[in-house]
């Protein structure tokens, strides 16, 4: 099954990038070649391209603090398991002070060091990191992995507790949905959303069906094409009936 994600907004894409762009970094980050490394190193720089925002930070505050509160409308329900709530409103309170503690903005401290930044303004040029263009970078690839590692993870640790907030914002927001299961006739599929605010849709469909569905959707209609892929890989509509899995989330 492959599960395809649709943001109904900007602040929700913002997140799912930053969501991406960590996966790939925690990837390249636990491989050992120096090249993974350079990669590794570039995501943090993209990172704070996407980060830039300056609410992004107090947003993601605001929103941790809403679920707090509603979450601990939930105590006095016999149905809900104490244990459990207990543990997620902990884990809340844990991000939210971590947050609260990384001061200043989002990956300052990448910022002022100005070796990173003349790595940064290098690799935006295409094969602008070679070792002629940056010996001193080249040098540091030559060092063990152990090294190239403990420094990444030195740069990145400022971003870590923004990190940790976007994660448990997300995993919250795709809890929060029910999964109904759907066909779409002759490939397509829409449903009338009668204003009601939703904030991320997610798609399960079968891998071995080989549909791809493209998205659309704003508070009044959502709309689903499913196409497939040639040998060309460009994309052709499906005129087949396609059965999948339908959640739409909201806090």
């Amino acid at each position: 099954m492959i599960v395809y994600e649709y943001p109904f907004n900007e602040r929700i894409r913002t997140l799912l990038r930053l969501e991406d762009l960590y996966e790939k970094f925690k990837f390249f980050l636990n491989q050992e070649h120096a090249l993974q490394h350079h990669v590794a190193l570039a995501t943090i720089f993209d990172m704070l391209e996407v980060a830039g925002r300056a609410d992004l930070k107090s947003d993601l505050l605001q929103e941790i603090e809403r679920q707090k509160q509603t979450l601990m409308g939930y105590r006095s329900n016999p149905a809900v398991q104490a244990e459990m709530l207990d543990a997620i409103l902990e884990e809340l309170d844990s991000v939210s002070s971590a947050l609260v503690a990384s001061q200043g903005k989002t990956g300052q401290n990448v910022r002022d060091n100005e070796w990173l930044m003349s790595i940064r303004g290098r690799t935006i040029i295409p094969g602008g990191a070679c070792d002629f263009d940056l010996p001193s970078y080249y040098a540091w690839q030559q060092q063990p992995f152990e090294q190239r590692y403990g420094d990444i993870v030195t740069w990145f640790a400022p971003l870590a507790p923004l990190f940790d907030a976007l994660a448990i914002v997300l995993r919250l927001l795709r809890d929060s949905g029910s999964t109904k299961k759907m066909i779409a006739n002759a490939g397509s599929y829409q449903q009338m959303l009668q204003g009601k605010v939703f904030q991320m849709l997610r798609l399960t469909v079968d891998a071995s069906l080989g549909a791809i569905p493209e998205i659309s959707a704003n508070k009044y209609m959502l709309w689903v094409r499913f196409t497939s892929q040639g040998g060309d890989c460009k994309p052709k509509p499906l005129e087949e009936d396609v059965p999948f899995e339908l959640t739409l989330c909201n806090f």
